[in-house]
């Protein structure tokens, strides 16, 4: 499952470095599947095809967020989810709307880092 920041986030911003796949972002930031990552050329995303080096609007305007479709849960990089290990206030936790097997964390990860 992808992980999700929750409104108790203090925009610390420790989690954002942390991230293999540089899925967390500053409020009001735009985001793009390039962003940390080895992906090139055309990436699905929500059924259409859109080039990786696309910017996308902020999932939030007022904390950090997590792109979904970028989170792995640290899979094939860490043990742990770094963003859990790392979080001052616990506001990193599972996003009950995403379930994922680790298998498709893993086929995410090899997605974004060919």
């Amino acid at each position: 499952m992808a992980l999700m920041i929750t409104a108790e986030c203090i925009n610390c911003g420790a989690c954002e470095p942390e991230c293999p796949n540089n899925a967390i972002y500053n409020a009001n930031e735009e985001w793009a599947f390039a962003d940390g990552t080895t992906v090139k050329g055309q990436i699905e995303y929500h059924g259409h095809m859109v080039d990786a080096q696309q910017k996308f609007s902020a999932l939030s305007d007022s904390i950090y967020f997590i792109v979904p479709e970028k989170c792995t849960e640290c899979e094939g990089f860490h043990e742990e989810p770094q963003c859990v290990s790392v979080c001052p206030v616990d506001c990193c936790v599972d996003d009950p709307e995403r379930r994922e097997s680790k298998e498709a964390l893993m086929a995410r990860k090899d997605l974004l880092h060919p």
